[in-house]
């Protein structure tokens, strides 16, 4: 079981690594925070920095919050929240960075399961997009799997592989939007704390980029 969870990884590390040949590679800086209160309730904060390159160059500053309550204990939960986007694309003509301010509302529900050793999570999210002078509305259907490596299980000191892959849809225009492939491999520190480097290909319409990713996973209860 661990060398079919490495060679999953791998192929999947190399997919992404092949697609980076045509693109230029950034880096995403990711923490997730999800913090259980009361009984079934739940908080989550997430930060997401986005560079063009290395580290430095900012792409995009992303932050979002939000309320769930768990539907069935660890399993299944709903969850609205609000996020702020900070986006810095240049300009084609000039190469000068501008600035764009989104706002975002959305609304997620989120199933997970255990099929053997593997960790299955379904999350299906409705987005709001509030844009200067437009509003949008998008759908994303994400399907992650975490494979304990070192151990049977993910407890603590466990290393791991993960993988994910999630597609965005617009309700106008074109239907399309984009497809995020990603493979890492993690370490479970403790209960609470999860650290994954990877690489995530993110395939839009004309156009193709890798990033690689640092995360950091954070659950505590309050």
């Amino acid at each position: 079981m661990k060398k079919v969870a490495c060679l999953v990884v791998l192929v999947a590390l190399l997919q992404i690594a092949g697609y980076a040949q045509t693109s230029p590679t950034g880096n995403w800086l990711i923490y997730f925070g999800n913090q259980s209160f009361k009984k079934d309730w739940l908080w989550t904060n997430e930060i997401q920095h986005r560079n063009y390159n290395a580290f430095g160059d900012l792409e995009q500053l992303l932050i979002r919050t939000g309320i769930g309550k768990n539907l069935t204990p660890g399993n299944n939960n709903l969850l609205l929240g609000v996020g702020y986007i900070q986006s810095e694309p240049y300009n084609a003509v000039t190469n000068i960075k501008t600035r764009q301010i989104e706002w975002r509302t959305y609304q997620q529900f989120i199933s997970k399961q255990n099929i053997g050793r593997v960790y299955v999570q379904h999350r299906y999210r409705l987005e709001e997009r509030f844009i200067p002078d437009n509003f949008k509305i998008r759908l994303r259907y994400f399907l992650g799997l975490n494979i304990p490596i070192s151990k049977k299980e993910m407890i603590a000191k466990t290393w791991y592989a993960s993988i994910y892959n999630e597609i965005f849809m617009h309700t106008a225009s074109t239907l399309f939007d984009r497809n995020r492939v990603y493979g890492a491999i993690g370490y479970q520190a403790s209960p609470a704390i999860k650290l994954e480097l990877g690489l995530m290909q993110q395939i839009q319409q004309n156009k193709s980029r890798t990033q690689f990713q640092l995360v950091v996973f954070n659950n505590l209860p309050l």
